[in-house]
Order: structure tokens, then sequence, then C-alpha cells
């Protein structure tokens, strides 16, 4: 797993990371904007090269367009939350061929002018489907600009996700992989009592065990 996202309320996106920063207990760290898809975000840089991304659509004819943009603006419109969660894969190929569509290229400007760049895939999935991950790519030369590396030494870390699903769903999503998709973070699956997707995700943090 390389990282979660949270949709910001109607508060909006600093609002609503500063209210995340301080249940943790974590510094959040501008993330820059998303110019391909007509979004921002913060993010909170954790331990095992993983990381919390807040995300705000902006008022911008790429968000109606994308469908990241769109998840976002469907998300925040029902009042903000968990979102989705992604995967890193080392290749996009078999997924493009299960799938029959075709990676899209994303990136990231950061405030300092830096950009971040990556490849990705299935959004439209999460859309119709929360509980599946979408995969991404990080394009080569950009492990320092990952942005779990945001800081020096992060403060946190994913415990536990718990999924309103099926795992034998998310498996066949991704291919039926040896490994668990999630590493070390331990998956509490639930029966969906109403729309599949993320329920919580608890994370070890200065101030313990938090769950959002």
């Amino acid at each position: 797993m390389d990282h979660v996202s949270y949709a910001c309320g109607p508060d909006g996106l600093t609002a609503t990371a500063d209210r995340i920063a301080r249940e943790l207990g974590i510094e959040s760290v501008k993330g820059g904007v998303h110019p391909r898809f007509g979004t921002r975000n913060v993010i909170f840089p954790l331990r095992n090269n993983q990381y919390l991304e807040v995300v705000e659509v902006l008022a911008h004819p790429a968000s109606d367009k994308a469908p990241f943009g769109q998840a976002v603006r469907a998300r925040s419109e029902m009042g903000g939350g968990w979102m989705g969660w992604v995967v890193a894969v080392d290749d996009l190929v078999p997924f493009e061929e299960r799938l029959g569509r075709s990676r899209v290229p994303g990136n990231r400007k950061f405030p300092d002018g830096q950009e971040l760049t990556w490849q990705q895939i299935g959004i439209k999935g999460l859309i119709a489907d929360p509980q599946v991950p979408y995969m991404i790519q990080w394009d080569e030369g950009t492990e320092k600009l990952h942005p779990s590396q945001a800081v020096e030494r992060p403060e946190g870390q994913i415990a536990q996700i718990c999924i309103a699903g099926s795992r034998d769903r998310v498996r066949d999503w991704l291919g039926r992989p040896e490994q668990s998709p999630l590493g070390d973070v331990t998956v509490d699956w639930q029966a969906p009592n109403g729309a599949p997707g993320i329920l919580s995700v608890s994370f070890m943090t200065p101030h313990g065990l938090v769950t959002l």
C-alpha cells in the first residue's frame, strides 16, 4: 500500500488538514497542485514509505474531466471523508491488459517548484466500487520526491484499515497477488452496510493509536 486518500469536507482543505493534524499529533506538509486532475492536497508523511493525503477539488476545468477530480468532488459533496487507498506497483501493463484501458499520467507541482510524476490506472473502478484501490507506478528518478520522504523522520504509521467489502473482490481486482497488497497493515473486512469502501484508518502516532 502506498497511501490513503481523504477528501476534505465543506470547511475546505486547510481546516480539514488542521483537524487531522491535531487528532494525529503529526504536522502536515503542503503537497501542491495536481494540474491534470484539478485538485490540490496536503500530505502527512508516514513510515514504511506510506503517507496520508488530504485532497481538495479546485474550480478548474480539469476537475470536471479527470476521473480523479470527479471522485474527489463527489466525496467532498457527501461531506468529505475517506475516498480510497492506493497500491504502488512496478509495472502497470498487467492491469492495463486486464482492465482493458490505458494508464494516465499524473503530476504534482510542489510549492518549491519541483515536480513529481507518475502513471496510474483504476480510478474509474474506485468510483464504481470504492472498496478497490487504484494502482500507481512512480516514474523513475522520483524516489526522493515521494511524499513519504517529505520529512526526515516520519512520526506515524498506518496500523489498520477497516474496509466495507470483500477480500476476494479486492484480490480479483489486483490479479490475485501472492502477497497482501497492504503489507504489514492489518485489514478489518466488514460486510457492507450500505456503500462499500474505507470505513476507518487507524494510525500509530505520538498520541498512541488514533482512528479516523
